[in-house]
C-alpha cells in the first residue's frame, strides 16, 4: 500500500507532540507539583486488552475501553445509571444494564434535555457554554467520563469527581470546561465528570402537587443521581487506578451548589473524603411548599392533572422542556425527604459530613457574568449603586474606591453585587462548617484578572475553573506565563488537598483555616498570599445590612 502523502508529516507531528509531553512533565512533589505518571506499558493488540493507543479495563457491568491522550488515558460516556426516560422519569436512579464485549468509550454520552446559551452573550461565548450536547440531548444522561494516568489496580491514585456548574438547569460533564486530562497529568490523579439530571427532569416535587407516592422522590433525584454516581466510583474507579477510599468532590458555580448539598445528603456519607465549592455556596435550597407550587404550575402547562398523572411518563421530553421554560419556575432541590432532610448550612453545618475538610471560594467579581452595561460611567455607578441600596451610593463607591481605585465602575458594581449576595453566603457556610470544630474550612477568593475581551470581565465568576482543571490555554487565560502560574497555583492546592485535606503546596503561601475570629483568606493573584479578614471594611458594611435576595447582590 502507498503511504499517504501526509504520513511523514504525521510522524513528525507525532514525534514533537511526544517531545513536548516530556519537556512539559511536571516537577516532582517535593518541589510542589505531582511527579508524571509512567508511559503506558505495550500490551494486547487494541480491541480487547492494551496497546500504546487504547485501553481495555473491567467495571462491574462489562469491559470498556478508552483511548490514549498523551500519557493519560480517555474514557468517555460511560453509563453509571440506566435511562431516565418512561417508567424510569422522576424516579430515583437504577443501576445501568450490563453489556457484553468490550465497549468503546471514545465519545461523550447524552446531557440532560436543557435550554440553550444564547449565542450573542459574550460571557456565554467566554465559557463555551453551548457546547455541552456535543453527544447530543435526552434521558440517557447519566454518564461520567474518567481520565487517569493508569489502569493499574494496584495504584491507589486519589480521585477528583467534578459537579458541573449551570445552576442546577444547564450543563454536563461533558463541556470543554471541565475535561479532565490536564488535572489528570498533572496531580497525579484520577479525574472524574458526571452528568446527570437537571430542572424539571431533575427537581420536580410532584408529591407535592398531587402526584401518588411513588413519586416521592422526584424532588431531589438530580442529587440522587450524584450520589448514585458517587457509588459507582467507590465500586468501579479501582479499575482506573483510583482509590475509592480517597475521593474529593468539587464544582463550581451550580456545581458548588451541588456540593454543598452533597454535604447534607445523608444517602453520600463515606462515599467522598474532601470537597470544594468554588463560587456556588448553598446555605437553604427549596422548601416543599416552593417546590409544590412550582410543580403546580408545570403540571398546568402540561394539561396534566390526578385523573392523568401517567402522561408524566408517556409524554416526550420536548414537552416537558417546553412547559418547563414556559413556567420559569426554580427547579432546584427540594429539602424534606430521607435523601435530603434539611437545608444544607441553615441554620447550621450539616453534621453528617463534619469530618469532611472544605475549602471554600469566591472571584473578586463573580457577578459579573450576569451584567452588560461595560459602559458604565462613575456617576452612574454612583446612581446606580444608590438605587439599589438606596442612601448608600455615594458611600459605597468612596468605600470601594480606597480598595480599588484603578477598576473600571463596571467592575467595581460587580465586586459591590458579589459582596452583597455570594460572598456572604460563601463566609457564612465557611463560618459555620468551622464553628463544628471537627474538619476544617479553607477559603479563598480569586482576584486575578482574565484579559480575555479586553479585561473587561475581571475576576469573573467561572475563572478558576479552568485553573482548578490546570486548564491555561482557554479564553480566561489565553496560554499566558502568568496564566499557567495561576493555573499551577489553584491546581497544586487541589493535588495537595485530594491527598491529604489540606490545601498547603510549595506554589502558593502558608494557608490557615478559616474562622469567624481569625478570618484567613488566600488571595489568589499575581502576588498570591494570605490575609485575615481581608477589605474588613467592606465586610463591616454589608455585616451590618440585610443579605441580598440572591447570590448577584
Amino acid at each position: 500500500m502507498t503511504d499517504h502523502p501526509d504520513s511523514g508529516r504525521r510522524a513528525v507531528l507525532a514525534a514533537g507532540a511526544a517531545l513536548a509531553a516530556v519537556a512539559a512533565a511536571p516537577k516532582a512533589l517535593a518541589q510542589g507539583s505531582p511527579t508524571p505518571p509512567a508511559r503506558p506499558p505495550a500490551g494486547l493488540a487494541a480491541g480487547g486488552g492494551s496497546s500504546k493507543i487504547f485501553q481495555t479495563t473491567e467495571i462491574a457491568t462489562g469491559r470498556v475501553q478508552g483511548i490514549a491522550n498523551g500519557p493519560v488515558w480517555e474514557f468517555k460516556g460511560i453509563p453509571y445509571g440506566a435511562p431516565t426516560g418512561g417508567k424510569n422519569r422522576f424516579m430515583p436512579p437504577k443501576p445501568a444494564a450490563p453489556w457484553k464485549g468490550v465497549r468503546e468509550c471514545f465519545g461523550f454520552g447524552q446531557c440532560c434535555p436543557q435550554t440553550q446559551a444564547d449565542i450573542r452573550g459574550e460571557y456565554g461565548q467566554l465559557i463555551m457554554w453551548d457546547r455541552h450536547d456535543i453527544a447530543g440531548m435526552g434521558e440517557d444522561c447519566l454518564t461520567l467520563n474518567v481520565w487517569t494516568p493508569t489502569t493499574d489496580r494496584a495504584a491507589k491514585r486519589p480521585v477528583f469527581v467534578s459537579f458541573h456548574g449551570g445552576g442546577f438547569a444547564t450543563g454536563s460533564g461533558n463541556a470543554p470546561g471541565f475535561d479532565g486530562k490536564n488535572l489528570a497529568f498533572y496531580a497525579d490523579a484520577v479525574v472524574v465528570t458526571v452528568s446527570h439530571r437537571l430542572a424539571s427532569f431533575g427537581y420536580t416535587d410532584l408529591v407535592g402537587a398531587g402526584a401518588p407516592a411513588e413519586f416521592k422522590y422526584a424532588g431531589v433525584t438530580g442529587m440522587m443521581d450524584l450520589v448514585h454516581s458517587l457509588r459507582w466510583v467507590r465500586e468501579n474507579i479501582g479499575a482506573f487506578g483510583g482509590d475509592p477510599g480517597n475521593v474529593m468532590i468539587f464544582g463550581q458555580s451550580g456545581g458548588g451548589a451541588k456540593t454543598s448539598t452533597m454535604l447534607a445528603m445523608p444517602p453520600g456519607k463515606g462515599l467522598f473524603h474532601r470537597a470544594a465549592v468554588q463560587s456556588g455556596s448553598a446555605l437553604r435550597l427549596v422548601t416543599p411548599e416552593a417546590g409544590a407550587e412550582t410543580a403546580a404550575k408545570l403540571l398546568k402547562e402540561l394539561g396534566i392533572g390526578k385523573s392523568n398523572m401517567g402522561e408524566l411518563q408517556r409524554i416526550s421530553w420536548q414537552r416537558i422542556l417546553e412547559a418547563q421554560t414556559a413556567t420559569g419556575g426554580n427547579f432546584s432541590p427540594v429539602i424534606g425527604t430521607d435523601a435530603l432532610p434539611n437545608h444544607p448550612f441553615d441554620p447550621v453545618a450539616p453534621a453528617v459530613s463534619a469530618d469532611i475538610p472544605i475549602i471554600v471560594s469566591t472571584t473578586l467579581e463573580d457577578a459579573a457574568l450576569g451584567l452588560t452595561n461595560f459602559d458604565l460611567t462613575e456617576s452612574g455607578l454612583q446612581k446606580l449603586l444608590d438605587q439599589r441600596f438606596p442612601g448608600h451610593g455615594v458611600e459605597l463607591v468612596a468605600l470601594y474606591r480606597r480598595y480599588d481605585p484603578g477598576a473600571s465602575p463596571f467592575l467595581i458594581q460587580a465586586q459591590a453585587f458579589t459582596d452583597a449576595g455570594g460572598r456572604r453566603a460563601a463566609y457564612a457556610l465557611a463560618a459555620r462548617k468551622a464553628a463544628q470544630n471537627a474538619a476544617p474550612a479553607y477559603v479563598y477568593q480569586w482576584n486575578w484578572r482574565t484579559p480575555a475581551y479586553d479585561g473587561k470581565f475581571g475576576a469573573v465568576h467561572g475563572i478558576d475553573v479552568s485553573a482548578s482543571f490546570h486548564s491555561y490555554r482557554d479564553g480566561f487565560f489565553a496560554g499566558s506565563s502568568r496564566g499557567k502560574a495561576m493555573a499551577d497555583r489553584l491546581a497544586s492546592t487541589w493535588a495537595a488537598f485530594v491527598r491529604n485535606g489540606d490545601p498547603n503546596n510549595a506554589h502558593i503561601p502558608p494557608w490557615q483555616p478559616y474562622s469567624d475570629a481569625r478570618r484567613n483568606v488566600m488571595l489568589f493573584d499575581n502576588d498570591t498570599r494570605q490575609e485575615t479578614n481581608p477589605r474588613a471594611e467592606i465586610r463591616a458594611f454589608w455585616d451590618a445590612h440585610p443579605p441580598a435576595p440572591g447570590p448577584r447582590g
